[in-house]
């Protein structure tokens, strides 16, 4: 596979994305940014422009678009704001998993509202003693006849606050990674509680909870996969995802190249353009060089995965470089805009702070090169 240029087909997919993006979320993103506002309509409207089931079979009322797509959709939407983009792209991975790992009951009960229906998924993983280290999870799932009763509490849950379904990792068996089941957890039933609100850095328009579980008695149906193999569902889920958050990187690196370009061009000192300054000029080559590196290695990624071959070490490897690159450059931008960039008046400082949770989120930096070492060299214990 030597070539990566995306289709007319999904051009227009991520056109629609971009126009949306510029209409429904670029004359508000100052204020949403500044009030920590999650903008629940907006996923109204894209409901109605089919990109909440960008993912879904068109079986169920989705899209039935493939990755490459989404990678487009994604990045256009990041262009404008990172915090909408992180939503839509755990709904979309759950869409996923449940697409791929759930059964007919369950893709008849969620996928259609997901992709129609104006509800939004979230993930619950993360507890305060298990983030990378997820066979560490020790909220649990005990089963009583035709229920499973959930306890324990999650950490920084994606849309947890808004979600209608968050598909949860339980401890169903002995300690380690074999001990983990995946469900389907239906946010409505009692004893599923938010427990607070995450304050973040950055993507600021994303919601991030606490969930506390408290005797929530789900029926056993919402088991997802086999029993004791949520973790394996879990990084499968997860190495779909970092496609999402490699171009969620992406689309910020473009949105400092689009501002850098512009305030080079028009900002004087000393007489000149500040473009024409070599110092300016080379972080902004810089800045194009390695966005063209960060769209090929996610479109790369994203191409294997539509043709149904090994793609979880690129996904790696295109998380990895791009949310980098999203923050080294992202840093860039806010140093050519001078003391403006340290100010509200341009978007840059936001992209400076929303770039750094794509090297910590859906598997770290570090996660991400011991993935790619251990295909590399293998498994070492020293």
């Amino acid at each position: 596979m030597t070539a990566f240029e995306p289709t007319d087909d999904q051009r227009v997919i991520g056109d629609l994305a971009r126009e949306i993006a510029a209409r429904e979320i670029a004359p508000h993103i100052a204020a949403w940014d500044r009030d920590h506002t999650f903008p629940r309509a907006l996923y109204g409207k894209l409901t109605d422009a089919g990109i909440m089931g960008l993912l879904v079979p068109e079986a169920y009322g989705g899209s039935g678009a493939d990755y490459v797509s989404y990678a487009l959709t994604i990045e256009e939407i990041a262009r404008v704001d990172a915090g909408t983009a992180t939503t839509l792209s755990v709904h979309a991975m759950i869409c996923n998993a449940i697409a791929k790992l759930g059964n007919d009951e369950q893709r008849e009960r969620w996928l259609g509202p997901l992709a129609t229906g104006d509800i939004i998924a979230g993930f619950a993983l993360t507890e305060p003693d298990a983030g990378s280290d997820a066979a560490a999870i020790r909220a649990r799932a005990v089963r009583e006849g035709e229920s499973y009763v959930l306890n324990g509490r999650k950490q920084w849950c994606t849309n947890g606050g808004y979600a209608a379904v968050v598909m949860a990792m339980f401890r169903t068996g002995d300690a380690g990674a074999k001990g983990i089941s995946a469900f389907l957890v239906d946010t409505s039933v009692p004893g599923v509680e938010v427990e607070r609100v995450t304050e973040k850095l950055g993507i600021h328009t994303s919601n991030t909870v606490d969930l506390a579980f408290t005797d929530a008695r789900i029926p056993a149906a919402a088991l997802i996969g086999p029993p004791d193999a949520g973790l394996a569902s879990a990084l499968t889920t997860l190495a779909a995802g970092r496609i999402g958050i490699a171009a969620q990187a992406t689309g910020i690196l473009a949105a400092c190249l689009d501002a850098s370009e512009k305030f080079a061009t028009e900002r004087v000192a000393f007489g000149r353009k500040i473009g024409a300054f070599e110092g300016i000029a080379f972080k902004i080559a810089q800045m194009a060089t390695d966005l063209d590196a960060a769209r090929l290695l996610t479109y790369r990624a994203a191409a294997l995965c539509d043709a149904g071959r090994p793609f979880a070490i690129e996904a790696s490897k295109a998380k990895l470089f791009a949310s980098t690159a999203a923050r080294v450059h992202a840093s860039e931008a806010v140093q050519i805009h001078g003391g403006y960039g340290y100010t509200t008046e341009f978007p840059v400082e936001r992209y400076y702070r929303d770039a750094k949770i794509t090297e910590i989120y859906e598997g770290t930096s570090e996660i991400q090169k011991l993935i790619i070492a251990r295909d590399l060299v293998g498994r070492l214990d020293i």
